[in-house]
């Protein structure tokens, strides 16, 4: 088998073109570009391409997929993909790690989903982006009125219409704030980031709703009580196919929310959470499953079956319920199947 390897750059890419069956390889460099990335494959024309996961990883992928060859996808945060206590490492020592790897198949590979859903990811992964940039500006407001010893109320109610309307009339503009008066300016400067901010967070969930109003999966996901659209949409972009995992272990531990091993001889002891796997869709989960202790019933008593009247156990308890909704929601989407409280306890 003919495996053409690439380690990409942002600039250049370092190619090696390994022979599986004698070994032998040999080494080039492209340009990190669309061109010349097709070009090489179209030369070449190997049996299959290997790359690492990264952020061109996308239009690569199609690129070698529309050539017609077989690609790979190497997950490059597997515990097989480590240069730990290497002395000498580079980009040709990669490019061939890979190719060796792909040639025993014991490469550790990641699921490549089609254009549109990684655009959708992209969008929803810009949206808390920017959610965390308005939580930052509220944050140097809160700061800016501390140095002067002004107060403000927490929580919501410190950005109610009627709070935000009270600072805009502390605010100046900063080229007409003296010296004694510069943080009126800084204010000021803040409040338009965070109109600013807003506003585009809320275009970009107009966006999202409109594309959810037509996706059964979403809809379905949303019978559930308490699943709002941000984490519906998230689940189904971020487990894409659902039948790409063969049980609910797989699908907990995409999200890393199952936990550690450490098993040696007769010792086999569990830790925390793995923390692997997409950070986003674990922080929602989280977070729904909190806000769900309020309302959805099935929530509650798994929550409370868990945590065993145990005030130290919250934290294992609210893990638990994160990782037996997403499996529910896996297996909702799997079997086409809305949400049915009395399989509550049927889920494993």
């Amino acid at each position: 088998m003919e495996i053409l390897a690439m380690d990409l750059g942002k600039s250049n890419t370092v190619v090696c073109f390994y022979d599986s069956d004698s070994a032998k390889h040999k080494f080039g460099k492209v340009k990190t570009a669309p061109q010349q990335i097709h070009n090489l494959i179209a030369e070449h024309s190997p049996d299959r391409v290997v790359f690492e996961m990264g952020s061109a990883t996308g239009w690569i992928y199609d690129i070698a997929m529309a050539s017609g060859v077989e690609v790979q996808v190497a997950n490059t945060n597997h515990h097989a993909w480590r240069w730990k206590n290497v002395k000498k490492k580079n980009d040709r020592d990669d490019a061939l790690k890979l190719a060796q790897l792909s040639a025993m198949n014991q490469l550790p590979l990641v699921h490549v989903p089609k254009r549109s859903i990684r655009q959708k990811r992209s969008l929803i992964h810009y949206r808390h982006r920017l959610v965390k940039r308005r939580t930052q500006i509220k944050n140097n407001i809160r700061a800016i009125l501390d140095k002067e010893g002004c107060s403000m109320a927490q929580g919501k109610s410190g950005w109610s219409k009627g709070t935000l309307e009270e600072l805009r009339k502390m605010a100046l503009p900063i080229d007409e704030c003296d010296v004694d008066n510069l943080w009126r300016g800084q204010l000021s400067v803040e409040l338009e980031l965070l109109e600013s901010v807003g506003s585009c967070i809320r275009k970009i969930e107009t966006c999202l709703d409109g594309q959810g109003k037509t996706d059964k999966q979403i809809q379905r996901l949303q019978t559930a009580t308490g699943i709002g659209p941000r984490l519906a949409e998230a689940v189904v972009a971020f487990l894409d196919e659902p039948n790409r995992f063969k049980n609910g272990k797989q699908v907990g531990s995409y999200v890393g929310l199952t936990p550690r091993q450490y098993q040696s001889g007769e010792m086999n002891h569990q830790g925390k959470i793995s923390g692997q796997g997409n950070k986003l869709l674990r922080a929602l989960l989280v977070e729904v499953s909190w806000l769900g202790l309020r309302h959805n019933p099935w929530m509650l008593k798994t929550y409370e079956r868990i945590l065993r009247g145990s005030a130290s156990r919250k934290k294992i308890a609210i893990t638990a319920v994160a990782r037996k909704l997403l499996v529910r929601c896996w297996a909702m989407m799997r079997d086409e199947q809305d949400w049915r409280d009395e399989k509550a306890k049927q889920v494993a």
